[in-house]
């Protein structure tokens, strides 16, 4: 029962900072190869660690950004920096992000992580439009 409601919690969590459509084709997408590990992720990354009371979702979506710059993941990065719409996190929130990663994991990570960035705002800005 509490693994159901971890999932739960987590599939509300995930939702909300990543949004219905990218959840739904996230779901849709799985098959029995992966299903486990959606499970995995939806319990401890979104029902265990984005769901505790500790840090606001705006400071966890910071320190997922700069953590996922910082190890060079440029696809869950770009989501993430799409994601932070939902959490609260201001394009000037980013770049101070972006700005500690320089010093904490390097100038070639922050510069790419700037260029995604740009263009995943850019997108945001002309949809806005």
């Amino acid at each position: 029962m509490a693994e159901d409601s971890l999932f739960a919690q987590g599939m509300a969590t995930r939702r909300a900072v990543l949004g219905d459509a990218h959840v739904d084709n996230a779901t849709a997408r799985t098959t029995e190869f992966d299903a486990d590990f959606q499970t995995f992720i939806t319990e401890g990354a979104w029902g265990s660690v984005w769901s505790r009371p500790g840090l606001s979702k705006r400071e966890r979506s910071l320190v997922t950004l700069a953590l996922l710059a910082g190890l060079g993941h440029e696809e869950e990065f770009a989501m993430h920096v799409r994601a932070t719409l939902n959490t609260g996190a201001t394009p000037a929130d980013i770049k101070e992000a972006l700005l500690h990663v320089a010093v904490y994991a390097g100038v070639p990570a922050a510069n790419s992580a700037f260029k995604i960035a740009k263009q995943e705002l850019a997108k945001r800005q002309e949809a806005a439009q």
